[in-house]
Formats: C-alpha cells, structure tokens, sequence
C-alpha cells in the first residue's frame, strides 16, 4: 500500500534538508538569494498596487467632492436683436426638472467667469463660481474640506459682500479671513468708450483646502445673486451643477438627464472631463503589474539555482531513499516541499512589508520628503497633496497567487529531476 500523498514523514525529510547546515550538504545561498528576492518582489507588487488604488480613489474622490458630477449646458439661442448668448434664462425650471430624474441627489444653477484677482500687491487668475449659500454647503470638499478657515455660514449672509477663497488663492494673494480681495473683469459696463473693466471688493469670509491643488489654487466663489450682477447675467444662469447618488452609473443617466433639461441642452460629465486621464491611470497600473510580475518571476527563478543544489548536495541520500522503498512520487514531493517552503515564506514576508507599508505611507512619505528636502512630490504635478495608499483584498490576492503560482511551478523542474534520479547512479562512488 502506497503512502498518501505529501505523507507525515515527506515534511519531516523535507524540513530535515532545510534546517541542515551549509557544510551538511543543506540549504544554499541561493536559496536565501531566493527568499530575499521573493520578498522584496511581492513587497513591490503589493505596495504598487496599493499606491495605485489609493491615488485613483483620491484623484476620484476630489473630483467628484468638490465639482459637478455632470454640468448641464445650453445650446445657446440668438435673441431678437441678433445677439447670440448660452445662457439659461429658465434655470430654476431646469433645475427643478432635472432634480426629479432617479439618482440624482442634488442641482444648482451656476454663474462662471474667469477673472483676477489681487490684495496686499499680489495678483493672481482665479475663477469665480456664482452659487446659492445653501447649495455651497451641500459641496462635500468645501462645506468638510481637509482644512479650513472662517465661518461657512457667513457666506451670502445680508449685509456681508463675501467670498470664499482656496488655500491656493489665499497663499498666492497672502489673504486670509477679513481681508478684502479685488476683483477685477474685463467684462464690465458698456460706455461709449468701449466696455470698461469692473472692479469690485470682497470680503473673505471662508477659507478651504479641497484637496485638490488646481482647485485651491483658482477657486473662489461668489454669492450667487452677487454674481449674476457682477457678470452682467441678470436673471440668467451659465450651467445646472448636478450631483448624482452613482458617479460610476452617470453616463447610464445621460438619456434621462438631456430629456428632463430640454431639446437644447448639453452634458458634459465627469468622465468626459477626467476619462482620458483615468484611461491613462489604467494602462500604466497594467504596465507596472506585468513589469513587477517578471520581477518576481526572476525572484522564483532563483529558486531552481538553489534546488538543484541542493538536489546534487542531496545525490547520496536520494539513493539511499529509494533502496530503501521511496517512490519517484515521494522523492518529488520532498523536493517540492522544500522549494516552495522558499517561495511561501518569501510570500508571507513580503505580504507583510507590503501591507506594514501601506498601512504606515504617510511617516515613511513624510521621512523620505524631508530628507528629500520636500521635493519628493509636487502637488502642481501629481493634482493632489499627499501620496496615497489604499490596500485591496484582491490586490494583495493576486500578489500571492501570483507568486505562489511561480514558485510552484519553477520548483517543478528540479523535483522532477531529483525523483527521476537512479539509485545505482547516485551511490556508485559511495
């Protein structure tokens, strides 16, 4: 009767080769080569992938907390006077239309301009956002930003001609709250000059941080009614700022959204704004995926260099063992049992580092910035301000699969070879 398979006595064999000492004829350097190699393979794997989920959730996540998830637009229309305009005249409507399509959680008419804007010296671009005090609050990256200063609630209060401002703004201008900014439009009264600039005064009553560097750096916004006269669009929005229960869903929503804002009404979503640039995040986590998969493929590799060492260091023993009544089987699974305990610990260290270096990102980020002298990451390349990290049960899945899979198989051949291995021949000169 045959012995089952990866039988009690294989493992003792097999960790009886593992422990035994160099000079015995035991585990090589190789095979530590092996275990470093795995190690370090699957900590990159894995803390890449988890730097990727984090830095796509984040990028997502600013963009849908502090901008609309699909911005209604008008056709534009020529009025009696021959005078084109892409205003909406009938917003609240629109508006109340639109908010009854299923899913979508929130619309708010908008008045946009691009202006600057200057205080204390400094000038700076910025663009103006024209909105009601109460759809301002329902903004999550500016009613919760990550910082913030001054009191949200006196934005659009009576009496208070105020602004709210991104820390980007503040920082470039050197205003903060109580401090009054300028701003200045080209597009101000008809003379019979010509147009002459506007120039008005604001209070800054609100200072946020999105999260997002292009948001803070040119965000402001204006009371809504303010706006309507400061950008001479009197009883008229620019665009609906809709928010959806479902970003992911919203290009589903698209149908319903364009018949319940009318025959000249245009979309332009989340995706249309971002897609090219998320299509761009997928393809490079795909290139780096198989890039550090041949990493560890090289790593498991290492594993046959050390095994067929050991199978050779081995030759003597193997003999014995099959006079003895050892099946080609059982002399394979010893073998096997000894390769791929290389590749499983080799997994399990690196599982560990990957997962300690997502968890701990930040002190390890801000130790590598200091001593990089804080130019380890340029939130006005990267958009946003920190390197993110967001560990996947099925990232973490897939490194180990991975790697496991590999040192599986490459610890197959040299198994193989040791099994097949004659007795006579291994104890001819014995």
């Amino acid at each position: 009767m045959s012995p089952a398979p990866f039988a009690r006595f294989e493992w003792m064999i097999a960790w009886r080769y593992l422990r035994a000492k160099r000079a015995e004829g035991g585990v090589s350097v190789m095979t530590w080569i092996s275990l470093a190699g795995i190690t370090l393979a699957v900590f990159a794997l894995i803390a890449t992938l988890a730097v990727r989920s984090g830095f796509r959730d984040e990028f997502v996540d600013t963009i849908l907390g502090a901008n609309a998830h699909v911005t209604v637009y008008s056709a534009g229309y020529v009025d009696e006077n021959g005078n084109s305009s892409n205003e909406i005249a009938d917003f609240d409507a629109m508006a109340a239309r639109v908010a009854e399509v299923p899913g979508v959680t929130r619309v708010a008419p908008l008045v946009k301009g691009q202006v600057m804007a200057s205080a204390r010296g400094n000038t700076s671009g910025v663009e103006v956002f024209g909105i009601r005090p109460d759809d301002l609050a329902t903004i999550p990256r500016v009613a919760e930003p990550i910082e913030s200063w001054g009191a949200l609630d006196r934005f659009g209060a009576e009496g208070v001609p105020g602004i709210a401002i991104g820390s980007g703004v503040s920082r470039e201008l050197q205003a903060s709250v109580g401090d009054i900014v300028q701003l200045i439009s080209p597009n101000g009264v008809s003379t019979p000059f010509g147009t002459s600039p506007r120039v008005s005064n604001y209070e800054v009553v609100y200072v946020f941080t999105a999260g997002r560097y292009d948001i803070d750096r040119t965000r402001v916004y204006m009371p809504f009614d303010e706006a309507q006269s400061y950008f001479n669009s009197e009883g008229a929005a620019d665009e609906l700022e809709v928010m959806v229960a479902d970003p992911e869903r919203v290009d589903a929503m698209a149908p319903d959204l364009m018949r319940a804002a009318g025959e000249r009404a245009l979309l332009w979503t989340w995706r249309d704004a971002s897609g090219s640039f998320l299509r761009a995040l997928d393809i490079e986590d795909n290139v780096m995926f198989v890039i550090l998969s041949v990493l560890v493929l090289i790593a498991a590799m290492n594993i046959i260099s050390g095994l067929i060492m050991l199978v050779k260091n081995k030759g003597r023993d193997i003999g014995i063992l099959r006079t003895i009544g050892l099946t080609e089987g059982s002399i394979l699974r010893v073998f096997f049992i000894c390769g791929s305990m290389t590749g499983i610990l080799g997994t399990l260290f690196g599982v560990i580092l990957g997962c300690a270096f997502a968890i701990w990102i930040d002190p390890i980020f801000s130790a590598v910035n200091y001593l990089s002298g804080g130019e380890a990451w340029d939130p006005s390349i990267r958009g946003i301000y920190a390197l993110p990290a967001k560990l996947e049960l099925a990232d973490v899945g897939s490194a180990v699969a991975l790697s496991l899979g590999l040192s599986f198989i490459v610890t197959i051949f040299p198994a193989r070879r040791a099994a097949r291995m004659s007795p006579v021949e291994a104890l001819r000169y014995e």
